[in-house]
């Protein structure tokens, strides 16, 4: 952002800024909201940011600036603001970069973009990641003032919102026509297939095993996470549990002999009985079932964890984590779940090519695992790049979109991509 940028329209003098304001926010935010509502700006270039900070503090926002990407996301985790103003184009961090940094500690504050070359492919990134408005400078008082008010007035309804569903379901409440998503949840599980993405050994050129990844025809829950969140709020997590290890069951014999199938498990099914008894389908393939454990807080639920999971390792399953490095998956699943197979989080992966620290985090998983004599997965690889990184740093077992996408049983992988 130039010196030039800076917006010179009378708008931005207070008086005109003020009267515009007004008719911007019409029955928004109040003088009184408006006052306790907080703007975090991000700009390289500070005078420019100040032209900006003193517009929007003479309309009556509490504006904090700062020059570099970084230092707005340790500020914004410290003490949280209404609406973020960031600058596309800055060192150490771009204005996307800061995008997803902030949506990781905060999903509802609404993000605004500024640019002095606009282009559609960041325009869509913009977009893809959540933010309200992709703007082109120089931007006026006028515009930035509307934009600003209609941002303070989503976070507010956001937020009260949240609260309210927060309140709600700690109350027992489930969201929505209960019939009509008992309805959808029946078409969802009618409906129900397995994708499988293959996991490969580099060194021997071979599928070393499969994930199998649920999928429905049903239109309102071909999103695995929305078909879960369906299953739990009508207490139906184990019939989907059921459903999906009958329909892997069914896979198993058209499967290459002694293939292994990574099968998700929730915590929920930890609790079936069917998934301990001999007369389940999946029983019969049990040697060849690695049971990859999602979901893992709500381990700290089932009392007899160990010896539920001793005992599915008697019947000759084995046990994945995986996401190692994202969220709850630290070291703590080790101790908990003392898993045969960790799968490292595509968080760590992508980019590991240009990331020194990813490249230290990812070498001292891999030398943890081998000490344990665990197998280590890595998983999300799309680039060649990647792939390469992590040969270096001793991984051999890998899955992602460079060697095969998810698909009707079985896809062969992309041996192109082994060379």
């Amino acid at each position: 952002m130039s010196g030039a940028d800076v917006p010179m329209t009378e708008a931005m003098s207070t008086g005109a800024g003020e009267a515009q304001h007004r008719d911007a926010i019409g029955s928004g935010p109040s003088p009184t909201t408006l006052a306790k509502s907080r703007v975090l700006l991000v700009d390289d270039d500070l005078l420019v940011a100040r032209g900006y900070e003193r517009f929007l503090k003479s309309i009556g926002y509490a504006v904090e600036t700062r020059d570099d990407g970084p230092a707005a996301v340790e500020l914004f985790k410290q003490q949280g603001f209404d609406v973020v103003i960031s600058d596309v184009c800055m060192p150490n961090m771009s204005g996307l970069e800061l995008l997803r940094a902030i949506r990781e500690h905060d999903l509802d504050v609404p993000v605004i973009i500024m640019t002095g070359g606009p282009e559609v492919k960041t325009a869509m990134e913009a977009i893809e990641y959540g933010a309200l408005r992709y703007l082109t400078k120089p931007i006026d008082g006028e515009a930035l003032a509307a934009i600003v008010a209609r941002a303070v007035r989503m976070h507010q309804m956001a937020r009260i919102r949240r609260e309210a569903l927060e309140q709600f379901r700690a109350e027992g409440g489930q969201i929505g026509d209960r019939a009509g998503l008992e309805a959808r949840f029946a078409r969802g599980v009618a409906t129900l297939w397995m994708a499988y993405q293959p996991i490969i050994s580099y060194a021997d050129r071979a599928v070393f095993s499969y994930e199998a990844l649920v999928r429905t025809e049903e239109p309102t829950l071909r999103n695995p996470m929305d078909f879960f969140d369906a299953a739990e709020r009508l207490r139906r997590l184990p019939d989907l549990g059921r459903a999906i290890r009958a329909h892997v069951a069914r896979s198993m014999d058209t499967i290459a002999p002694g293939t292994q199938v990574f099968v998700n498990a929730h915590p929920a099914d930890l609790e079936d009985p069917d998934l301990f008894s001999p007369a389940a389908p999946l029983t019969a393939y049990a040697s060849r079932v690695v049971l990859e454990i999602t979901e893992r807080a709500a381990l700290d639920q089932i009392g007899d964890l160990m010896p539920r999971l001793a005992q599915l390792r008697e019947m000759g399953y084995r046990i994945a984590v995986d996401d190692l490095g994202a969220g709850y998956a630290g070291l703590t699943s080790f101790a908990q779940l003392e898993p045969e197979v960790v799968k490292v989080d595509m968080s760590i992966v992508r980019g590991i090519d240009r990331s020194a620290t990813k490249q230290k985090l990812m070498g001292s998983i891999i030398g943890l695992c081998r000490d344990l004599g665990i197998f280590l997965i890595a998983e999300g690889i799309e680039t060649a790049a990647e792939r390469d990184v992590i040969l270096g740093l001793g991984g051999n077992l890998f899955q992602g979109y460079l060697f095969a996408r998810p698909d009707k049983p079985f896809p062969v992988p992309d041996w192109s991509a082994c060379p």
